[in-house]
């Protein structure tokens, strides 16, 4: 297939364009940042230069993207203008050139304030069926453009497979507090007990999404980690977690004292793929297991494609420990 990847100077676009490439598709990488994986640079909010990108493709996996880090540096107009009218330009043309399927990475943010219950509360357990609270721009425009994606299916009968992925950056945290808590790779392996993806599992999601698009025809599907918790556990969770986790990996505890690693104290919500494992036929390869295993052996837990994409940052002035290199005043990376 010949396919279009917006946001190709990304983590998650570079990805996808080099393993689409190695398996003989034809990937045209669309940025507004020039780099080995970016064919076309320009932005989507760029009508015909969208036109342009998207005339002769068979698919389209449209990554590019303001995120939660440039809610500090972009205003609200430049979030709609590139996630909500650049998502709607490529779905349009999409719909001009007959391309047979799109795949829409969304975000977990859309779920905002439903992700946090009260402290008095049971952990959250995050379905497809949890009704999004806006928190941010992010999460309002990234919900938009997932609803015109679900519009121009039901007008136009274009297959639109839309996957929530969770964390998958390996920048540091933004927050500060936690920063200051936890070393980084601690941190991010704590995370895969509930929130946190690694990025070859994120591309392997997109891979089947492409395969199924035409058979499902709309859908919306979390992507993280495969949890190894389950409802009952949720109350436990938030106010013992280091309890929870050494009943189901007993050997935890050591493997973390012999690192100066620390487990969270509380977790507040859970991310379920049981759906995207269902109908995408998706078989995430990297949880926590297999990451306490790595660590436990001297490895490290990450995939070979997430060491060769590695850290990207997302501004091009020093924007706190986002910053790693230059971007354009405007960025639409995934």
């Amino acid at each position: 297939m010949r396919i279009l990847v917006t946001g190709s100077a990304g983590h998650l676009g570079e990805a996808l364009i080099r393993v689409l490439g190695a398996a003989g598709h034809d990937a045209v990488g669309l940025d507004l940042l020039p780099s080995p994986f970016t064919g076309v640079v320009g932005s989507i909010s760029d009508r015909s230069l969208v036109a342009g990108a998207v005339a002769g493709v068979d698919a389209i996996v449209h990554t590019a993207t303001l995120h939660k880090p440039h809610t500090g540096s972009h205003s609200r107009a430049e979030f709609v203008e590139t996630n909500v009218a650049g998502t709607l330009h490529l779905l349009e043309e999409a719909v001009a050139a007959g391309v047979g399927r799109f795949v829409f990475t969304s975000t977990t943010s859309v779920f905002g304030r439903a992700l946090t219950p009260p402290a008095a509360l049971p952990a959250a357990w995050i379905t497809e069926d949890v009704a999004p609270v806006p928190r941010n721009i992010y999460g309002a425009t990234k919900r938009a453009a997932e609803d015109l994606c679900e519009l121009i299916w039901s007008q136009h009968r274009l297959p639109c497979l839309i996957l929530r992925t969770s964390r998958f950056f390996p920048e540091p945290d933004d927050v500060d507090e936690v920063r200051a808590q936890y070393e980084d790779l601690n941190l991010k392996v704590n995370e895969l007990l509930y929130r946190r993806a690694d990025l070859e599992d994120v591309v392997g999601a997109h891979l089947c999404a492409l395969e199924r698009a035409p058979e499902l025809g709309f859908g919306r599907y979390i992507v993280s980690a495969t949890t190894p918790f389950s409802p009952d556990d949720l109350a436990a969770l938030r106010a013992d977690a280091p309890a929870v986790v050494r009943r189901l990996f007993p050997a935890c505890e050591r493997i973390y004292a012999e690192r100066g690693w620390r487990m969270l104290a509380g977790i507040d919500r859970v991310y379920v793929n049981d759906s995207a494992r269902r109908d995408l036929g998706w078989e995430p390869a990297y949880d926590f297991r297999r990451a306490l295993e790595a660590v436990a052996a001297g490895e490290d837990p990450r995939s070979e494609l997430a060491r060769a994409v590695g850290a990207k940052g997302y501004h091009d002035v020093p924007t706190g420990v986002y910053t790693t290199r230059a971007r354009p005043s405007v960025s639409a990376h995934r």
